[in-house]
């Protein structure tokens, strides 16, 4: 994935562990648990707490884990994926809170049911854990499969949201 020049961080604490927020102009391109799979490197990314895309994703965030929120209002730029990612994580935002899809499931919402594979890898790479709800993909039966932030903030999350 290719950011931005232009891209600034921040990070904060969370009930699950250290979160990573970039923004790049006015829209926030990433949310990562600090060290999960497919998190770019960011240490050459200037901090930027003050940004407003930042401040505003931190407190969306933290009233997410709070319960008091139930959906994310941000600008969302998804420009760092291919178009093919780009039209999975789009699917992603589709997915009601409470509610989770198969791959297969995805794969079909995409118009491509027989790209199970590339979707997974898609939703493994989606640079905005959480407000893009990759954690509500679940295996064809059920079962929690592949969590870029591992497998027990997937549940953590999934439990929050009243989806298991």
């Amino acid at each position: 994935m290719k950011f931005s020049a232009s891209t600034v961080q921040t990070s904060f604490d969370s009930p699950l562990g250290r979160i990573i927020l970039a923004a790049s102009g006015n829209a926030l391109v990433g949310v990562w648990f600090d060290g999960q799979s497919h998190q770019p490197d960011t240490s050459i990314w200037p901090q930027a707490s003050e940004h407003p895309v930042l401040q505003q994703a931190q407190r969306q965030l933290s009233d997410y884990f709070a319960g008091r929120r139930t959906s994310f209002d941000l600008p969302l730029d998804f420009a760092q994926g291919t178009a093919f990612q780009q039209d999975v994580w789009r699917a992603l935002l589709k997915i009601p809170r409470g509610a989770t899809r198969s791959y297969g499931a995805l794969s079909a919402d995409v118009g491509n049911p027989a790209a199970v594979r590339a979707v997974a890898g898609a939703v493994g790479r989606n640079p905005l854990s959480i407000i893009v709800p990759c954690h509500r993909v679940l295996g064809a039966d059920g079962s929690l499969t592949g969590y870029a932030g591992g497998l027990e903030r997937k549940a953590a999350l999934l439990q929050l949201e009243g989806a298991l």
